[in-house]
C-alpha cells in the first residue's frame, strides 16, 4: 500500500484546511453545543448474508466471504472496522499535520485484525466474537524531524475518533422492534 502523493495544489489545500480547522475550533469554543453531531446508518438484509447500508447519500454493500456462507458481494462488517480505523487514522494525520504545520506528503495505513471465529459460531466457552487484536503500520512520507512526527503521532492517537471508539467502551443501546405484517411475495 503506497502513500498518496499530493501535487502543487497541496499548499492551497493545506491552507484551506488549516483555515477550516481554526474556524471550526473557534466556533466550538464559542458554541460548544454546535460540536455535537449524529451520524446514522440505515441497513437492511437483502439476500443470504448480503446487506445494504445507507450512510448519508452513500450506499454500501456488506457481505460475508463464500467461506463463511456469503456471496462475497462486499466487505464484511469486521473488515469495515479495519477500513474505518485505517482511513480515520489517515484523515486525522492529514488534519493534525496541517494544523501543526508539520509537512506530510503522504500517509497510508495497513491493518490486520485477528479473530477467532469460534466466538461467532458459539464453539467453546469464553471466546469473544470480535477481534482478539488489531496490529498495523502507519507509513508516512514526510521531511519532518522524528520529534515532530512523534508529536504528530501522539496528537493523532489522542484525537482519532475510530481509535477511541474501538479502544474505549461506548454505551450501546439497541432496541428490538417486531414487524408482524405479512411479507408480500414479488410476482
Amino acid at each position: 500500500m503506497g502513500c498518496t502523493s499530493y501535487d502543487s495544489g497541496e499548499s492551497t489545500m493545506s491552507e484551506a484546511l488549516r483555515q477550516l480547522i481554526g474556524e471550526t475550533q473557534s466556533r466550538f469554543r464559542a458554541e460548544p453545543e454546535s460540536a455535537v453531531m449524529d451520524f446514522e446508518s440505515d441497513s437492511r438484509l437483502q439476500e443470504g448474508l448480503r446487506s445494504e447500508a445507507a450512510l448519508r447519500a452513500h450506499r454500501l454493500v456488506v457481505d460475508e466471504p463464500a467461506a463463511l456462507g456469503g456471496s462475497d458481494a462486499g466487505p464484511n462488517p469486521v473488515e469495515l472496522i479495519l477500513a474505518a480505523l485505517g482511513t480515520c487514522q489517515e484523515i486525522t494525520y492529514r488534519a493534525y499535520a496541517t494544523a501543526l504545520g508539520i509537512p506530510l506528503e503522504g500517509v497510508a495505513v495497513k491493518l490486520t485484525g485477528t479473530i477467532d471465529l469460534k466466538g461467532f459460531f458459539a464453539v467453546g466457552d469464553g471466546v469473544r466474537p470480535g477481534y482478539q487484536r488489531i496490529t498495523g503500520t502507519v507509513k508516512l512520507q514526510s521531511s519532518a524531524s522524528e520529534a515532530e512526527l512523534e508529536k504528530l503521532r501522539a496528537a493523532v492517537n489522542a484525537h482519532c475518533p475510530v481509535l477511541d471508539i474501538i479502544t474505549n467502551p461506548v454505551p450501546v443501546e439497541i432496541d428490538l422492534q417486531l414487524d408482524r405484517s405479512p411479507v408480500i411475495a414479488a410476482e
